[in-house]
């Protein structure tokens, strides 16, 4: 099923809509200090349930951050990757196969490869996995996860991930659509407060890295109020500093601030590549929220990635349901205010290569203690 698995220059990484699968997301690890291996392979799979009895050979490729725990160990991280992704029945199959074309490849004293999947979940398409309003209820038991996922395997080797690392549930808008489409399909408020913000005279301008430091006082505002974690200025730097647009995997990133009369209100990242737009990082100061510049904010992102000729967007990463209790809950009323079409993935999953250490890797990531091997 797999062959030809071989290294390539990471700026060599095909055009893809998964950001994280990029040149650009290479080159912004490449910045933290974080190494990462690009890698070509060639799959026989079927991509769909009507191809299955003629499977098809493809090219792809996929990135692998390089996560050290200590000197001697580490995780080859691959996040929202692969992008190739077969029918559901070949789906653990051809995992684990990958995986053992990969174990060559990879460092020494590597202890797992994780999968951070940005497959649809198995579960998403059922009925009995949503409530009689429609909400989604989560996939079931780890132990159901795994044997569905295991069921096609030879070594049975694929576990699932004691938690996800990026969003398992993303909102997705359908660009396709004019704007007076696009308003139309958001709820009354939403629609109410963007043209409330374009009343009151809320503008959205394009920052660049001189005035990172105004996008990082509104992000630090916002991550103390919501005691969320809070990247260094560092980090944004290399998201913002790193020229991928002649990569072939060209992505673009924006700094947006929506302002009244010069008075900053929201901010955030927004990130182009292939044929998506992605919300990767936003934030909003206290004051001034009856101005509605988070509702400005975003509607200029989706005009200005409409205009460059994206079909969808991103609004990555909600709540996986409307559960007041959930921290996210704020989050998911605010972005499905905008319409579109809920995603559930797959999550996080590991191949293990080193069964002892593993074991005892996935028990400090429960403790939530940290993990260090000797």
């Amino acid at each position: 099923m797999i062959t030809d698995v071989h290294h390539k220059d990471p700026e060599d990484l095909y055009l893809t809509p998964i950001v994280q699968q990029t040149s650009f997301w290479h080159n912004v690890k490449k910045q933290m200090g974080v190494n990462s291996l690009a890698l070509n392979y060639k799959a026989r799979i079927s991509p769909a349930k009507e191809l299955q009895e003629n499977p098809v050979k493809v090219l792809s490729d996929l990135l692998v951050v390089i996560q050290n725990i200590d000197r001697n160990n580490c995780v080859a991280y691959v996040p929202y990757g692969p992008e190739l992704e077969p029918s559901e029945a070949d789906q653990g199959a051809f995992l684990e196969e990958l995986s053992e074309s990969l174990r060559s490849h990879l460092p020494t004293g590597c202890i797992t490869i994780r999968y951070d999947l940005f497959w649809e979940s198995f579960w998403a398409q059922e009925d009995d996995y949503y409530d009689s309003n429609g909400w989604w209820l989560g996939p079931p038991e780890v132990a159901m996860q795994e044997l569905r996922f295991n069921i096609n395997t030879a070594n049975w080797n694929l576990r699932k991930a004691y938690s996800n690392i990026l969003p398992s549930n993303t909102l997705f808008l359908d660009l396709r659509k004019n704007a007076n489409e696009l308003l139309a399909q958001m709820k009354p408020k939403t629609r109410y407060n963007i043209k409330l913000s374009q009343r009151k005279g809320v503008v959205v301008r394009t920052l660049g890295m001189d005035q990172l430091n105004l996008w990082y006082q509104i992000y630090s505002e916002t991550a103390q109020r919501n005691n969320i974690h809070l990247h260094s200025i560092d980090y944004f730097a290399s998201i913002l500093s790193v020229e991928a647009l002649k990569a072939q995997s060209a992505t673009e990133v924006l700094l947006l601030v929506a302002e009244i009369n010069g008075m900053p209100l929201a901010a955030m990242f927004l990130v182009i590549s292939g044929n998506r737009g992605s919300y990767l990082y936003g934030a909003s100061t206290s004051a001034n929220r009856n101005f509605m510049a988070t509702y400005a904010l975003q509607w200029e992102a989706m005009r200005i990635v409409q205009n460059k000729g994206c079909t969808e967007y991103d609004m990555f990463g909600i709540a996986p349901n409307p559960d007041p209790a959930h921290p996210m809950h704020g989050l998911y009323r605010f972005k499905t205010g905008f319409g579109g079409n809920q995603y559930h993935t797959l999550g996080c999953w590991d191949y293990p290569l080193d069964h002892n250490k593993y074991q005892y890797l996935t028990t400090m990531e429960m403790s939530s203690q940290g993990y260090h091997l000797q």
